[in-house]
């Protein structure tokens, strides 16, 4: 507790009288405890949705439309990596979340999760492949998801300490009509707005908490989820941390537990887009988790970040969360059990349609950053003033 209230005290002035804006002759931002700056690491690129880094300092970058990119040495090379699956693109659809597999220096497997075309819809798909000499090769797909729909795809990836995946996946955007406990999110026959985990190769682990469920697909961890878009595992307690989307309201920050209902369209405090009219039935209920911490209105949640590295270590164990609609990083501070929300802060606002944030090898913090337009955009970085 003193840990993070300390700097929070110290750093209270700072923040009321520079607001987070920059100085015009420094580009200097201002945070809890630190001035930032922006730099751009890398531009030229369409749509950026992920990033992660090979062992050699390369940054992989996904872009939407469906390429993998390398960018080595600060420039991103021209050529997109060869070897991808066939992706669907369009609207929400396209590549999404690229990561390393935890054994990637003795196997150099990568994944890849993306939308593929199944008959005249889409759905999310996990493939993985040897990634060797800039390109891609012994490619095979893994997972299909078992829900189709034109939207909220999730796609998410993380690893746990013991080397299972975890995957997310959206509802498809299916409409909350009539009697909301029979939306398909709170259907585990289907995998609409799941949480699914699965071993390295794709197949199921026999601990999964519906395994062995005639009405239950096996791979499902967690359910009741709308649109999740961020997912990052807490280095000091293990939790698995998530956002999603909420409807014109109602973005959430969850952790993710072993079987446990989310709730969505049930509970929630989003409301119906244009007319503003109530969608649930309550705020909460009996059986159906609560978020950790949520937005009203809607920063349009997106990537998510643990911060553990020494450029900012007063931040060390708090997360990050990029915004699409928000336009924003927001910082959101946790206390000393790691699992309680004690205040936000919003950082780097204005950029653009923050796609996802990681942080780098070096502990600087990265984001891809889109604009509203598709059209060519960066990856930035956050670095210490002094």
């Amino acid at each position: 507790m003193l840990r993070k209230f300390s700097y929070l005290i110290i750093s209270l002035g700072v923040m009321l009288t520079a607001s987070l804006t920059a100085n015009a002759q420094s580009d200097v931002y201002f945070a809890a405890n630190y001035g930032y700056r922006i730099n751009t690491v890398a531009d030229g690129l369409v749509q950026p949705w992920s990033m992660t880094w090979l062992p050699n300092g390369d940054m992989l970058v996904t872009e939407k439309p469906g390429r993998l990119r390398i960018v080595r040495d600060g420039r991103l090379l021209p050529n997109a990596v060869a070897g991808v699956p066939e992706v669907f693109y369009g609207g929400q659809a396209g590549l999404f979340d690229v990561v390393l597999h935890p054994d990637f220096a003795n196997n150099q497997i990568i994944y890849l999760s993306y939308a593929k075309a199944v008959g005249d819809g889409s759905t999310t798909a996990l493939a993985r492949g040897r990634f060797q000499n800039d390109r891609l090769s012994n490619v095979e797909e893994i997972f299909s998801a078992n829900a189709v729909g034109a939207a909220h795809y999730g796609g998410r990836i993380a690893f746990d300490e013991d080397g299972y995946l975890f995957l997310s996946l959206g509802d498809r955007q299916a409409p909350p009509s009539g009697d909301l406990v029979n939306h398909p999110a709170q259907d585990n026959s289907n995998h609409n707005g799941v949480m699914i985990r699965l071993n390295d190769d794709g197949s199921v682990p026999a601990d999964n908490p519906f395994v062995g469920q005639s009405d239950a697909l096996p791979e499902i961890w967690s359910y009741g989820h709308r649109s999740p878009q961020g997912l990052a595992f807490h280095p000091e307690t293990g939790d698995l941390w998530e956002n999603e989307h909420g409807p014109q309201g109602g973005d959430e920050l969850n952790i993710i537990t072993k079987g446990s209902n989310f709730g969505w369209p049930v509970i929630g405090r989003g409301v119906n887009y244009g007319p503003g009219l109530p969608i649930h039935s309550s705020i909460m209920q009996e059986g159906m988790e609560q978020p950790k911490h949520f937005w009203v209105p809607s920063i349009a949640t997106s990537g998510l970040m643990i911060y553990t590295g020494d450029k900012f270590p007063s931040w060390y164990g708090d997360i990050f969360v990029g915004g699409l609609g928000g336009q924003q990083l927001a910082h959101v501070m946790l206390d000393d059990d790691y699992r309680t929300v004690v205040r936000e802060e919003t950082l780097a606002y204005g950029l653009g349609r923050i796609r996802d944030v990681r942080q780098g090898p070096d502990g600087y913090i990265y984001l891809a950053v889109e604009d509203a337009e598709s059209e060519p955009t960066a990856i930035v970085r956050l670095e210490p003033a002094n």
